[in-house]
């Protein structure tokens, strides 16, 4: 699983004309699912996303996390991030989970994210074409996938 997070000081997604899910500062998460992703996946990244510190303090360090600084998400699901363009001209997309398991662990993640932290939530629209704008803040934007610590916890060393 891989996530993209941008801090921003607004965002919002349009979905045919409509807004579907709009936030002031906060991160922006786009959401890939990849064919073997779980819950674990979910549950690791959910915590990365409410604990990363990339919200500056008093002195402006990046030292706070989005529960520290009562930032708001807007999660938005998006396979493109399992594009892989190391051949030709054309993204291959197979490393993309099916769309039924994607739906799956996204809403699995977008729930484990409600259910740990008391911040406002909005999402897009799964499998729709999405218009996203944002202000990204800093710039701040970070990439966490799931698959790098899975395989570095179950390394034996």
């Amino acid at each position: 699983m891989r996530v993209v997070l941008q801090r921003v000081s607004q965002a919002s997604v349009t979905v045919s004309g409509e807004v579907a899910g709009a936030i002031g500062p906060g991160l922006v998460v786009l959401v890939g699912v990849a064919r073997d992703d779980g819950e674990r996946d979910a549950d690791y990244l959910a915590d990365k996303v409410i604990n990363l510190r990339v919200f500056a303090d008093d002195e402006g360090r990046m030292n706070r996390s989005l529960l520290e600084a009562g930032g708001e998400l807007l999660v938005i699901s998006q396979f493109t991030l399992y594009g892989d363009c190391r051949k030709g001209r054309r993204p291959d997309f197979t490393a993309a989970a099916p769309p039924d398991e994607a739906r799956r662990v996204y809403d699995y993640f977008v729930r484990t994210l409600r259910e740990r932290c008391n911040i406002r939530i909005t999402t897009g629209v799964f499998q729709a074409e999405m218009d996203v704008s944002l202000t990204n803040h800093g710039p701040v934007t970070v990439i966490c996938d799931s698959i790098k610590r899975l395989v570095k916890s179950e390394d034996p060393k």
